[in-house]
């Protein structure tokens, strides 16, 4: 870890020094890229209801759970992105490395919206929009540390958290923007239309964005430290051995990792992404509405990324992080029960007076994630589950005869399960079993309808003003956990190694423990009944974090970022 010694700044700026010509182009030119590159990344997030009736095939709850696997693929390789491309910028440098991320993120997101759907090219499209997640997700994993390092070395001495907050904004704002260009297009054409084909214009849109952020990264210098650094010839030649192969570095890394950016991240998905999911799929609130709404919750609250920046110089980053993330913890549960009482009150209704029941053999219902997506789940309790988690009911089971097949009891009407038959390429339900799903799928539909739960949120009774300030709450504590958290990863590492070392588990914790909260979340919900029990995580993760980084991760902000290279 950097200590206050060492080698002196390059830039030879005070403290207190106003923020100069170069420094408001380097903020800028680093932020709207990153934004760019973070809208890119997210279309898929926002649309992935769409496109999982686009490239998938099979019952609703396993399309819907490989899409969001499709999704949480981008996650699962930005560790790798890092690797790769955090090796390269210790050794060639900053700006050059994430103008290569970004020409690969542009061009993989351009071509997700020419490709063709399931029915024109069969198994092909599947496979292509995975490897193409993949492909953004290494950049986006070269993408971040390189920006976060970059604009942290070209700030002065005490300036680092306000600096980098400007950073912290981009992948909100990148959010923010994703959804406005969706919100316009589906205004611009309608509802069927972009379910049909509209939603590939933000992707196809993004080459034009791609373009800008080009020109703007071309027009950047090097880094200070860097430059200076591979002038005198003390660049990294090793940076991976040098960053997890030497204990001293290594240990500082996994701190990071499990007592800062692991918890950052579930409150940063839960906050953003999960609060959008939880909206359109469990509360069914319309997709329209539900962007907007998060939309001006994201617009209140994106200033307060710079506020607790800028309070990080003074009072320190360490206690903000872990500060947010008790707070989310503690708060879950009663913020998304309210999240239901002003969204779909009908639905809150109906969960308190009409209990349903699954009786069924207990070996028979499984916790319903595969990473892989390979495993399927076809006995009649996991069809009976998905079917109620996807309708938004919360169930209790009860164990049946072994071997039996699932009965759902809603009220006083007792229905019948089934146990599907896969085709032997294993990817859908053969012709009967589709007939049988179609007709439970009615049958459980018009029993819950009988019983109250509504099958879409009614517009007229949300009290949209106090779903705004519900989803405002979850995001400031976005704010808290992540405005400080790039000043406090730059401040940990040596400038040789920086950029690896930082990126790791960065990438980690926000790309494994973050990008998986929405499959692992909805998985939870699927296997226990309860709508909220997907919090669960989230929550668990949080308060890991809060503890380890109270007992074994030190403050910051004074640290000399030039030492020990």
């Amino acid at each position: 870890m950097t200590t206050t010694s060492g080698t002196a700044d390059p830039r030879n700026l005070p403290k207190s020094g106003a923020i100069t010509p170069e420094e408001r182009k380097v903020i800028f030119a680093s932020s709207l890229g990153t934004i760019f590159e973070w809208y890119d990344f997210y279309l898929y997030g926002s649309l992935a209801p769409i496109i999982a009736k686009q490239f998938f095939i099979g019952d609703p709850t396993t399309t819907f759970i490989f899409a969001l696997l499709a999704f949480a693929a981008g996650f699962i390789v930005r560790p790798f992105g890092a690797l790769v491309f955090g090796r390269l910028g210790d050794m060639i440098g900053r700006k050059y490395t994430f103008l290569i991320t970004i020409l690969i993120m542009g061009a993989s997101t351009f071509i997700v919206g020419l490709l063709p759907g399931h029915e024109a090219i069969g198994i092909a499209a599947p496979i292509i929009l995975v490897s193409l997640r993949i492909l953004q997700g290494l950049a986006l994993g070269g993408e971040y540390g390189g920006a976060a390092t970059y604009v942290a070395e070209h700030a002065p001495n005490g300036k680092r958290g306000s600096f980098t907050a400007w950073i912290q904004t981009t992948a909100t704002l990148g959010l923010f923007l994703s959804l406005l260009v969706i919100l316009g297009t589906r205004t611009a054409i309608g509802e069927k239309e972009f379910a049909a084909w509209g939603w590939r214009v933000p992707f196809l849109v993004s080459v034009l964005l791609l373009g800008v952020s080009v020109w703007i990264r071309l027009s950047m210098n090097e880094s200070p430290a860097f430059a200076k650094m591979k002038a005198e010839g003390r660049t990294s030649k090793a940076p991976l051995s040098e960053a997890f192969g030497q204990w001293r570095n290594l240990k500082v890394v996994i701190l990071a990792l499990v007592g800062l950016t692991m918890g950052q991240a579930v409150v940063w998905y839960t906050g953003q992404f999960y609060a959008l999911f939880f909206m359109t799929q469990v509360l069914k609130v319309d997709g329209a509405n539900a962007n907007i709404l998060t939309a001006i919750s994201l617009a209140l609250a994106t200033p307060f990324f710079i506020f607790f920046g800028m309070l990080s110089d003074k009072v320190g980053r360490k206690w903000i992080i872990l500060g947010g993330c008790v707070l989310a913890a503690a708060t879950y549960f009663p913020l998304f029960g309210a999240l239901t009482h002003y969204g779909n009150p009908a639905l809150e209704t109906a969960l308190q007076n009409s209990p349903v029941v699954v009786i069924a053999d207990q070996e028979s219902c499984h916790f319903q994630f595969n990473l892989t997506g390979q495993k399927k789940f076809p006995s009649s309790c996991d069809i009976a589950t998905g079917m109620l988690s996807l309708a938004s009911v919360n169930y209790t089971t009860q164990a049946g005869p072994a071997g039996s097949v699932a009965k759902i009891k809603i009220g006083d009407k007792e229905i019948t399960s089934f146990n599907a038959t896969m085709t032997p390429d294993g990817l859908n339900f053969d012709k009967s079993s589709k007939e049988t799903e179609a007709a439970l799928k009615k049958e459980v539909g018009a029993a819950i309808k009988g019983a109250g739960y509504p099958a879409k949120a009614d517009e007229s009774q949300m009290n949209k003003p106090m779903m705004v300030a519900v989803l405002f709450i979850l995001v400031l504590y976005v704010t808290m956990v992540y405005g400080p958290i790039a000043a406090m990863l730059v401040e940990m590492f040596p400038t040789r190694i920086r950029y690896t070392s930082m990126s790791l588990p960065y990438h980690i914790g926000n790309g494994w423990f973050g990008g998986l909260l929405p499959t692992i979340s909805f998985a939870l919900v699927a296997f226990k009944g309860d709508i909220y029990y997907g919090l669960w995580y989230p929550i668990i993760i949080a308060l890991i974090t809060a503890v380890i980084g109270a007992l074994f991760v030190s403050e910051t902000k004074d640290n000399n970022i030039y030492a020990n290279d």
